[in-house]
């Protein structure tokens, strides 16, 4: 049999070590005959499964405790499993001795409150990357509540993150928002990382909220208002559909937060135009932004410049950014974005023409020179495809290219392609 032969018909069980599909088979095939078994478990339902006891030690923790633990006088063979059914037992002894697991929508949270039961880790790791994997905005929520009851850190942090980024979408479509409890549902409107363009989306989450059960939930009105950022309220939304709700009339306690709003929204305009920083108020401190725009160097008042800002797509405005590339102004340039770096390439500083490419970590905000690309090009086109950063065109002073290139920011190599069929720059 050939090492290629051998290794089809192998399966990994963590790491680099191996065990040959034959053997586990024959291992299954002596526990289904209940050959040279040394245990039996006991279910619930009266079903009777003969086990070998090195096997399920290997796969369990809770097991190894079990079989190996010194309060026993006589090695333990004989054990009840209270909660676990057969078809649980059946799916699990299934990945102990095969590595095999069928995880479906109808089974998966079974076999995650069984793994974790059993401390079966490899099968938690399965379906918490199962249940990741199936995410959505109707069932974002119970994965959350799920994962945290069972302490599935990764899958809770997962299903949070999720939460924070589509929760308009959420917003629109899950049901499961509706019977969250109050503090659950504060501790996400309440959150800094909340992905909404309006403050306007989460009142009406909490009014769908309240409606479900108003009479024992509208007595949390003020509690809730106060996770909105009221000062970002569009001030007719405000005065037409907040100010005067039924809810918020109907409780005095509300009144000192109109007030505040009406307020602030009143001397916006005032406020703007005041000379110096003014300090933002808590009922209008913004969220922070999920998408940020980079606008780096280019061509202003007469001469190229390295001036950076961003622009924050949910408070509309340009925040300057105060680490500008050493290296001086650059126009002209090209700009590509693979995970969180910025490339900046080519491009003109009113005397040279480069070839150099420059890098800005947006985490980090520090910058970096990286590898040259074959041409000097300004005015090039730029575009990102499956992470490579291709450079076509652009002028070198002399003359419009035809050529292109690629860049591999792993390998941090630029590779000629092939070229266009006509010279172009500014395209």
């Amino acid at each position: 049999m050939s090492e290629s032969e051998e290794s089809d018909k192998s399966i990994v069980i963590g790491g680099a070590r191996r065990m040959s599909v034959q053997a586990m088979q024959s291992l299954y095939e002596l526990q289904e005959n209940n050959q040279l078994c040394d245990a039996t478990i006991l279910l619930e339902d009266g079903t009777v499964v003969p086990v070998h006891r090195a096997i399920l030690c290997a796969c369990s923790t809770y097991f190894k405790a079990l079989f190996t633990t010194t309060l026993h006088g006589k090695n333990k063979t004989n054990v009840l499993l209270p909660g676990v059914s057969s078809d649980m037992m059946n799916a699990l002894l299934s990945y102990i001795y095969l590595r095999k697991l069928n995880v479906t929508e109808e089974n998966v949270y079974k076999l995650l409150t069984t793994a974790d039961y059993l401390s079966i880790l490899g099968v938690l790791e399965i379906c918490c990357n199962f249940l990741e994997f199936k995410m959505n905005p109707t069932n974002c929520i119970g994965i959350m509540l799920f994962a945290r009851s069972h302490f599935c850190r990764k899958l809770a942090d997962a299903s949070w993150k999720y939460i924070m980024r589509y929760f308009v979408g959420i917003a629109s479509h899950s049901d499961e928002l509706l019977t969250l409890p109050l503090n659950d549902l504060q501790e996400i409107i309440n959150d800094d990382e909340l992905n909404v363009k309006s403050e306007e989306t989460v009142w009406e989450v909490i009014l769908k909220w309240i409606n479900h059960d108003p009479e024992d939930r509208k007595k949390h009105i003020v509690s809730l208002m106060k996770c909105i950022r009221m000062g970002l309220l569009d001030t007719q939304f405000f005065l037409e559909h907040v100010k005067d709700h039924p809810y918020v009339t109907s409780c005095e306690e509300s009144r000192p937060m109109i007030i505040e709003t009406l307020k602030f929204l009143y001397d916006l305009e005032t406020i703007s135009h005041r000379d110096g920083e003014v300090p933002t108020p808590e009922i209008a401190r913004p969220r922070v932004p999920h998408e940020v725009l980079f606008a780096i160097g280019g061509w202003s008042g007469g001469s190229p410049t390295n001036y950076m800002e961003t622009y924050d797509t949910r408070a509309d405005r340009w925040v300057k950014v105060e680490e500008v590339d050493p290296m001086g102004p650059r126009a002209y340039h090209g700009t590509a974005v693979v995970d969180f770096n910025i490339y900046v390439i080519g491009g003109f500083d009113g005397m040279d023409y480069f070839n150099s490419c420059r890098c800005f970590d947006a985490v980090r905000k520090t910058w970096k020179e990286v590898a040259p690309m074959h041409a000097r090009r300004c005015y090039v086109s730029t575009a990102v495809l499956n992470d490579y950063i291709y450079a076509m065109g652009g002028y070198d002073g002399h003359h419009r290219q035809n050529t292109a290139e690629k860049y591999n920011a792993k390998t941090n190599q630029w590779s000629l392609i092939a070229p266009m069929n006509m010279q172009r720059s500014d395209a």
